[in-house]
């Protein structure tokens, strides 16, 4: 089963940190991700433009809204997510605390199985 780790934290916090800081973080991260990868378990992994980049298309009863921003009322934004193939939620779970430990501080993982809808759109 895959699962998406969607990886939240604080924007600004994360986007405060010097150019050393984010390299150190980002070198820990890389470790487990390679990891992944050497097991066959890693899909794409995603760091998210910051969201003063974002537009988003609200849904209603007329035509849609589109919007700047994510227009969400949050202390914490999506800043990228990992898609990992592991045999139940609690393998999920525990790269997840892998992360954790790799970039400590605020924010959460959010882990939910993935639903292929269109497979022939997948790299061989």
């Amino acid at each position: 089963m895959q699962y998406a780790i969607l990886c939240y934290s604080d924007e600004d916090v994360v986007g405060s940190w010097t150019k050393e800081e984010d390299e150190a973080c980002m070198a820990r991260l890389l470790t487990i991700q390679e990891r992944l990868h050497k097991e066959g378990r890693l899909g794409p992994v995603l760091r998210l433009l910051p969201t003063t980049a974002a537009t988003t298309l609200r849904k209603g009863k007329d035509e849609p809204l589109v919007l700047d921003g994510p227009f969400a009322e949050t202390k914490e934004q999506l800043l990228g997510f990992y898609v990992v193939d592991c045999a139940s939620l609690d393998e999920a779970l525990d790269i997840a605390r892998e992360l954790t430990e790799a970039n400590p501080g605020p924010g959460s993982y959010e882990i939910r199985p993935i639903g292929i809808f269109h497979p022939w759109t997948l790299p061989a």
